[in-house]
């Protein structure tokens, strides 16, 4: 069905303060986003948003050191959102919503700036007991996980799950929404630490630095293996990950150090194995949002929760060059853009 024609003269124009990126950056150390005002309106199909959070995940960093080829210059940075309808269908209009993107801040403007246009279909209505810096914190991490584990079949009550890196942000996500699902969930992590996240059942940890993984997850599935592993790590735990592979297991996998492995076609053919590669950078904002109102649910009966944000995670637009640079150092904290600051 076609949308209602409206006439652009109708549409409400904004002098947005927006970050923007001029060029790719050497490296991230030297990314330098400078705050410019921009006139944004929406389109018959959009609808125009007050950013009042904003998260900055590390593909923007990435992205703006040249590391994803088809990132435009110029543009404005960020795929995570969250703020207040102030233009568009009446039913929307005052509408406190959130949402993330593949293309936004890639491919086209994105959200690093007071105010957003982006299509009505993509935009979810942010649950009331969520913050704004919280809901914007949830976009990335959670739609990674969860497109994985769906195109990975989401987990039966009783299965097991193995995460590989399950304090990362995506890693604590799967291992939420596993949990929510009714699988039984192992982590794995890089040193002697318990996990670290929300969970509606508990996760016992696997210390790699000091334990044969495979062999640990063997014995604690009582020799069976995982039947999902979510690994959010890559190549340095791949072949953990193949050999944790209960029969017709399924490993999914997000991200690379070193792009070649070793791969044994004999178990992975005997073994009935599948692997999904995901990368949400290929996924428009309305298929993006398609997911979010997926986990809707999960975060309105409180299966689901949205990481904790610090005070000292949130920046100001001005302060942008402080927040890539926490990112791009592997905080461990979901860092916040505040426009409003």
């Amino acid at each position: 069905m076609s949308a209602p024609s409206e006439s652009s003269s109708a549409f409400k124009s904004v002098e947005a303060r927006c970050l923007r990126l001029n060029d790719k950056a050497a490296d991230a150390a030297s990314v330098s986003p400078v705050v410019e005002r921009l006139t944004l309106s929406r389109t018959a199909r959009q609808v125009l948003i007050e950013v009042r959070a904003a998260a900055v995940n590390p593909s923007d960093v990435k992205a703006a050191t040249g590391l994803m080829p088809y990132a435009v210059f110029p543009r404005t940075p960020g795929r995570d959102y969250a703020g207040v309808v102030i233009d568009g269908p009446d039913d929307w209009v005052g509408c406190e919503v959130f949402g993330s993107s593949g293309d936004l801040g890639i491919r086209r403007d994105g959200t690093h700036g007071t105010h957003l246009a982006v299509e009505a279909d993509a935009v979810v209505k942010k649950p009331s007991d969520i913050s704004f810096e919280e809901a914007a914190g949830i976009g990335v991490p959670f739609v990674t996980a969860m497109e994985g584990l769906r195109r990975a079949g989401l987990p039966k009550p009783g299965e097991w799950v193995l995460v590989m890196g399950v304090n990362g942000k995506v890693g604590q996500a799967a291992a939420q929404i596993a949990t929510w699902q009714g699988a039984r969930v192992i982590g794995v992590v890089r040193r002697n630490e318990p996990y670290e996240g929300h969970a509606s059942a508990p996760v016992e940890t696997i210390d790699a630095s000091a334990t044969d993984v495979a062999a640990r997850v063997r014995e604690m599935t009582g020799g069976k293996g995982a039947d999902i592993v979510f690994n959010t790590v890559g190549d340095p735990y791949f072949q953990a990950a193949h050999k944790s592979l209960a029969l017709k297991g399924r490993q999914i996998l997000i991200a690379a150090v070193d792009r070649i492995v070793q791969f044994n076609i004999l178990e992975f053919y005997r073994g009935q194995h599948t692997y999904v590669g995901i990368d949400t950078l290929g996924l428009s904002s309305i298929a993006t949002g398609a997911v979010l109102k997926e986990l809707v649910r999960g975060f309105t009966d409180r299966h689901l929760k949205p990481f904790p944000i610090r005070q000292e995670a949130t920046y100001a637009l001005t302060d942008a060059r402080q927040a890539y640079r926490a990112v791009a150092g592997s905080s461990r904290d979901r860092v916040i853009l505040n426009p409003g600051q």
